[in-house]
């Protein structure tokens, strides 16, 4: 398997993230050192290839991934995997504001805390959060799940539509529309299969709660449920 090294230091980040877009090949291994947090870091990939950020990303690290797997050794600044359509973007520290927006796809796993309005408009990805998640998270998102295993702070899943969110922890506040759900086995499924990835196999289901949308802030008929 090949494998490069980039330098921050001293290569300019549009020419490594040019070499991504343009060049990378499935089967890749980019380490990108000396990040020094700086913005955008492996955005816009569309290859299966393997990135690590050996350090702290600034603003939307790994957004819009396609298919990459992408690891951030430190912390992510606001919008780390942000538009995410596939692939797995795992933070080993602690993500900033709205971590995982708008995510269509893949897995997001942060290890440490995320900031305000994590996974908001969430849009059919799945985002694992080790620590906890602040106020508004999971804000009018439409699809996908939202795992917290810490706590999670005040309007949480505000105008929710048709995500999911398990959450360990105590929840400050619920949002509007929002409720806790009874789990069952499918959810709990779901949420097995979840904990596994983001290498919390060890975690027990059950010790989460559930929450969903009330279905009273929109137009919602079960014969369109896919769609949303």
């Amino acid at each position: 398997m090949e494998s490069l090294t980039f330098d921050l230091a001293t290569t300019p980040l549009r020419t490594v993230n040019q070499y991504l877009h343009q060049q990378a090949r499935a089967g890749l291994r980019v380490l990108i050192v000396n990040p020094d947090g700086a913005h955008a870091i492996a955005a816009g990939i569309d290859a299966p290839v393997e990135v690590t950020i050996a350090g702290h990303a600034g603003y939307y690290a790994a957004g819009m991934n396609q298919l990459a797997s992408v690891c951030i050794t430190g912390s992510a600044g606001t919008g780390v995997a942000e538009n995410m359509m596939s692939g797995k973007v795992h933070v080993k520290g602690f993500a900033s504001n709205a971590a995982g927006a708008t995510a269509q796809g893949g897995l997001l796993v942060i290890d440490g805390d995320a900031g305000l309005r994590c996974a908001i408009s969430l849009k059919g990805a799945d985002v694992v959060v080790g620590g906890s998640v602040g106020s508004f998270s999971a804000f009018m998102a439409q699809a996908g799940n939202l795992v917290v295993l810490g706590d999670a702070g005040q309007a949480l899943g505000d105008s929710l539509y048709e995500a999911r969110i398990f959450v360990r922890g105590t929840v400050k506040s619920l949002g509007a529309d929002c409720e806790e759900k009874p789990i069952g086995a499918s959810e709990r499924q779901i949420l097995a299969g979840l904990l596994h990835q983001a290498g919390h196999a060890g975690v027990d289901p059950a010790s989460f709660k559930l929450y969903g949308s009330a279905r009273r802030l929109y137009n919602f008929h079960v014969d369109n449920a896919g769609a949303y």
